[in-house]
């Protein structure tokens, strides 16, 4: 088994984060839980800070436990993700555990993953039963995204981030997406495979600040809603015909002031309609720049990331 933990400016929080792992597989090994040769690879997503001095030094005091993968260049954590993902199947392990690099997930979670895995479970999803640690502008907006991905009609499992556990099986399958933009939230449910869930209780950072501010949030949203669901743009049919409707309306009640003599009064509707089809046009075109977009990163087919360094 593998615990894969992507890093970005994680220099704080890694030492830390290293001895509880190493505790938790001893742990583990001892329980004949794991194998023996189980390992936790940390990839470094091309943090500014001394992350990645942090991770060689691990290595170098313990080279069979502790392995690391540098990307080039920042790619984010889907990527970082997804590249020690790969690394972890391409070194044949049986089944993968990915969580980040804060410790928020709680690693005791995982003894009840791996049991799940052993009563023949592919993929386990860590979930959390509460967020008692987020503040409620974080938790509603949390709320409000799973419920609009569902109601777009993408597979997802609420309060579950990227703490699960995967077989190779499922990391084979998962291998074969060659999508850049990547949501791996929306992707390893849409796998298949016989699922399971174990929750638990959400902690704080031990070090260091969150890396996912307010901007990010929205860019990841934005990110899984335009990867997975075309109903944006069937919206904007929609919204098409009720704009359309709406300068009927308009246009009636424009003719209808014209012949009764109160022109003026008509003024301010005609505004109004406008503004409303104005806003309809740069609503549509926005979203559908957004698959535009999306589209042109597709068609040139560049690498998911470069790995300049492995351990």
């Amino acid at each position: 088994m593998a615990f894969v933990i992507p890093c970005y400016n994680e220099e704080a929080a890694l030492h830390v984060t290293a001895d509880v792992l190493k505790k938790k597989m001893v742990q583990l090994e001892g329980s004949h839980s794991v194998a023996e040769g189980s390992f936790i690879l940390f990839v470094d997503d091309g943090s500014s800070d001394k992350t990645w001095e942090v991770i060689e030094s691990l290595h170098e005091k313990d080279p069979a436990l502790f392995h690391g993968v540098k990307l080039a260049h920042n790619r984010g954590h889907q990527n970082a993700l997804f590249a020690g993902l790969m690394q972890a199947c391409n070194a044949e392990v049986d089944a993968v555990v990915s969580m980040d690099a804060d410790l928020q997930d709680d690693p005791n979670a995982v003894d009840d993953m791996i049991q799940e895995y052993l009563q023949g479970a592919e993929i386990v999803y860590g979930v959390r039963d509460n967020r008692e640690t987020d503040t409620a502008f974080k938790r509603g907006t949390a709320h409000a995204f799973y419920s609009l991905m569902k109601w777009l009609g993408t597979e997802t499992v609420p309060d579950h981030a990227d703490y699960r556990l995967m077989s190779r099986a499922a990391l084979l399958a998962l291998s074969q997406y060659k999508e850049s933009n990547l949501f791996l939230r929306g992707l390893v449910p849409s796998l298949g495979f016989k699922t399971a869930k174990v929750y638990y209780k959400r902690g704080t950072r031990v070090a260091g600040e969150s890396k996912y501010p307010l901007k990010k949030m929205v860019s990841f949203a934005i990110e899984g809603v335009t990867s997975f669901s075309t109903k944006p743009l069937t919206m904007i049919t929609g919204l098409g015909l009720f704009s359309v409707f709406v300068g009927i309306v308009m246009l009636v009640y424009t003719l209808i002031s014209v012949f009764s003599g109160h022109a003026v009064a008509g003024w301010g509707s005609m505004m109004c309609s406008l503004w409303i089809l104005g806003g309809f046009i740069l609503l549509a075109l926005g979203v559908t720049g957004e698959y535009i977009a999306k589209i042109y990163m597709e068609v040139k087919a560049r690498p998911r990331y470069i790995i300049e360094t492995t351990l």
